[in-house]
């Protein structure tokens, strides 16, 4: 047989071990210039970020407000609630990742990407960092209606930057293991509904929406433990004023030890599924 019939083998993908940081870099800006273009190609992807915080802050103030902080309180209910739904909204941009991951497989888009010699982790990276951008919109319009309805900051602008900024890093942690989520299960609905089992004992078993205090003792207990209560109380302590060290620690911890884990099961998961 001559040399010219001989075929060669198909180039696999390029092992990501093998790929300079430049490139990876550069993979992963160009994929997530592609996320965005998508977004801006169906805005209504945004529903959630743009709608979900106006939603839920009208909800809660003035249908629960009155309740939790007594009839014509809503005001100072604005300035407990506000700070905790910047916990939430990072935990319900992260659920939206997992579905849209899973729904890119069920259309062949990650087919594509099978081809191409890019580190695979490039792919959800760059999904972090477009992701990234929804919840920047989703926290603008947060803090836009709290002070709409009366929000104060009684600390500093730099108190406040901080509390953004730490709803950021928590949210973009959690974006792993819902990204996880999206990659084993086998449809958008599951995921969405497993995710639903998650979002709701976490948000509602926080100190989001009331004080731990008023709960039972062994809720009160899930509660101290809770990392959307440790985000809650930090962010509410950076922008009303109060002890914020114990509780930013800790949700940094809870942000780095949830990447470590999930991260990599997350990549390995891609990898083999790609």
């Amino acid at each position: 047989m001559s040399a010219a019939t001989i075929t060669a083998p198909a180039k696999a993908p390029a092992d990501e071990g093998r790929i300079p940081l430049r490139s990876h870099l550069r993979h992963i800006g160009a994929l997530a210039r592609r996320n965005l273009l998508a977004i801006k190609q169906d805005p209504e992807s945004m529903f959630d970020a743009v709608f979900m915080p106006i939603i839920f802050t009208l909800m809660f103030v003035y249908v629960f407000g009155g309740a939790i902080a007594g009839k014509g309180n809503q005001e100072t209910y604005v300035n407990y609630l506000v700070p905790g739904l910047l916990a939430m909204t990072g935990l319900n941009i992260a659920m939206a990742v997992g579905t849209g991951l899973n729904e890119d497989f069920r259309k062949g888009i990650m087919d594509r990407f099978r081809t191409m010699p890019i580190a695979r982790s490039s792919v959800l990276i760059a999904k972090i960092v477009s992701e990234l951008f929804r919840l920047a919109v989703a926290v603008a319009i947060q803090l836009g209606m709290g002070f709409a309805l009366g929000l104060e900051v009684k600390t500093s602008v730099l108190h406040l930057i901080a509390a953004i900024a730490l709803s950021v890093v928590f949210g973009a942690s959690l974006m792993w293991p819902f990204m996880l989520l999206g990659l084993a299960m086998k449809t958008a609905q599951a995921v969405q509904g497993m995710a639903m089992l998650v979002l709701m004992p976490l948000q509602f078993g926080s100190s989001i929406f009331a004080q731990p205090d008023t709960m039972p003792g062994w809720l009160k207990a899930f509660a101290e433990y809770n990392p959307l209560a440790n985000l809650a109380d930090a962010s509410r302590n950076l922008i009303q004023g109060g002890p914020v060290a114990h509780s930013v620690w800790l949700t940094l911890a809870w942000s780095v030890g949830i990447t470590v884990v999930t991260a990599p099961l997350a990549v390995a998961r891609f990898r083999n599924k790609t």
